[in-house]
C-alpha cells in the first residue's frame, strides 16, 4: 500500500512539474488560411500549426522558426508521428479552396475524377527558416490515401476527402505498436441519409517511407499509396458538418476523441465531441442508414447522452481546429479567430485539463 501512494504521489507532481514546464498559451497569427491542426513535441520544445496552404514551426514562446508555404493543397488536421515526423492530411479537389490554391501556384485545378487526398509527411527537423519550398527544399513527401479517393470518386457515404488523423493503439488494445488512423470528411448535406457514419481508415506506416514516400511536384497528383487501409471503421454519431475535423488519441482517458463541426439534423443531438474508447473490439454490423456489413465502432458511453438517438457527446467551443492532447490529463486546444480589421487569423493552442464532463468536459488552465 505504501509503494502505491508513494507511486500515486510522484505521478501527480510530475504531472504538477510538466503543467508548470508548459506555457498556458502558445500564440500564432498569419494573413493567409485560417489554422486547420496543432501538434506538440515536448521533447524538442516546438509546437507545429497548419494554416490552410502552410506549416509553421515554432517554439514554446510562439517565436516561428520556420515554415513551409505554397503546399499544392488543403493541410488540414495533423498529429505527431512516433518517427518525430509530422503527419497532416492534405487535399488536392475541385473545390473553392483547391481552386484558390491552384490559382495562387499557378497550377491547374482538378476535376473531381481527378481529385486526390493524401497524407502529407514533414521532417520539422529540416525546417530552418520562414518560406521553405515544398517542391525545391524537400521537407515534404506525400503518401496517397487511396480508399478515401474511390470513395470520393464514387461518392459513398457521403465522403468529403480527409481530414482528422491521429496514431494510436491497434483496437482492442491500450499500448504497443502505434497505427495512423485517417478520418474522413463527410459532406453535411441534412436532406440527405447515409451520411451520418463517420469513418476511420487504420494504417501501418511503418514501410511508408521506403514505399509510397513521394516527393512533392507541383502540377502532379501521384497516387502512390497503399490499395487498402488495415481496417476500415464505421462509427455512428449522427449528422455532421464536413466530418471528423480533428482526431486524437488519449492515452490518459484511452480514448480516441473526434472534433466535429456540429451537425443540422434534428432528429440528433448534434454533439461538436464524440469519444471511442480504445478498449472495445470491433463488431461486423450494418451501419445505420447502409446496407452493408462493415466493421463497426460504439461511441463510450461516457459525457451527455441523448435518450432518443442513442447518442453520447460533449458540449465543447472548441477543437475543431487542433486538438493535442499531452497523455496526463492535459491537453493543448486551438482557439481559432479572425481579426476584421487587420485580417489576421490567428490560433491560440490553449493548455486545458480533462474533466470528462459533458458540458464542461475541459478547463483552461
Amino acid at each position: 500500500m505504501k509503494r502505491l501512494l508513494i507511486l500515486a504521489t510522484t505521478l501527480i507532481l510530475c504531472a504538477a512539474a510538466t503543467a508548470q514546464s508548459l506555457p498556458d498559451t502558445v500564440y500564432v497569427g498569419v494573413k493567409d488560411g485560417h489554422v486547420q491542426g496543432i501538434a506538440l513535441d515536448k521533447q524538442k520544445g516546438c509546437m507545429y500549426f497548419s494554416f490552410t496552404s502552410s506549416f509553421i514551426k515554432t517554439d514554446l514562446q510562439g517565436r516561428i522558426l520556420g515554415s513551409i508555404n505554397r503546399i499544392q493543397g488543403h493541410l488540414g488536421a495533423m498529429t505527431l508521428g512516433p518517427d518525430g515526423r509530422v503527419y497532416a492530411s492534405l487535399e488536392c479537389k475541385d473545390d473553392e479552396i483547391g481552386k484558390g490554391i491552384a490559382q495562387r501556384l499557378g497550377v491547374d485545378n482538378l476535376s473531381h475524377e481527378q481529385s486526390v487526398f493524401y497524407i502529407a509527411v514533414i521532417d520539422p527537423d529540416l525546417i530552418t527558416r520562414e518560406g521553405m519550398d515544398p517542391e525545391k527544399d524537400g521537407v515534404m513527401t506525400t503518401v496517397c490515401i487511396r480508399e478515401a479517393c474511390r470513395d470520393y470518386a464514387s461518392h459513398r457515404y457521403g465522403c468529403s476527402g480527409i481530414d482528422g488523423v491521429t496514431f494510436a493503439p491497434a483496437m482492442g488494445k491500450t499500448g504497443g505498436k502505434l497505427y495512423l488512423y485517417v478520418a474522413y470528411g463527410i459532406y453535411g448535406e441534412p436532406d440527405k441519409g447515409g451520411n451520418d457514419n463517420q469513418i476511420l481508415l487504420c494504417y501501418d506506416v511503418r514501410d511508408w517511407k521506403r514505399r509510397y514516400e513521394t516527393p512533392v511536384v507541383f502540377g502532379t497528383v501521384p497516387d502512390n499509396g497503399p490499395e487498402k487501409p488495415l481496417h476500415k471503421y464505421f462509427v455512428h454519431t449522427g449528422n455532421t458538418t464536413w466530418g471528423v475535423q480533428n482526431l486524437a488519441w488519449d492515452p490518459h482517458t484511452k480514448r480516441i476523441y473526434m472534433a466535429v463541426y456540429k451537425g443540422k439534423k434534428p432528429s440528433y443531438p448534434n454533439y461538436p465531441l464524440f469519444a471511442l474508447d480504445l478498449t472495445q473490439r470491433p463488431q461486423r454490423a450494418v451501419p445505420k442508414g447502409l446496407s452493408e456489413k462493415q466493421e463497426t465502432l460504439q461511441l463510450s458511453s461516457s459525457g451527455l447522452y441523448d435518450e432518443a438517438s442513442g447518442i453520447y457527446g460533449y458540449k465543447f467551443k472548441w477543437g475543431s481546429t487542433g486538438l493535442c492532447p499531452l497523455g496526463d490529463g492535459l491537453w493543448y486546444i486551438s482557439e481559432n479567430h479572425k481579426d476584421k480589421a487587420s485580417g489576421i487569423q490567428s490560433c491560440t493552442a490553449r493548455l486545458y485539463q480533462w474533466t470528462g464532463d459533458g458540458n464542461k468536459p475541459f478547463i483552461a488552465k
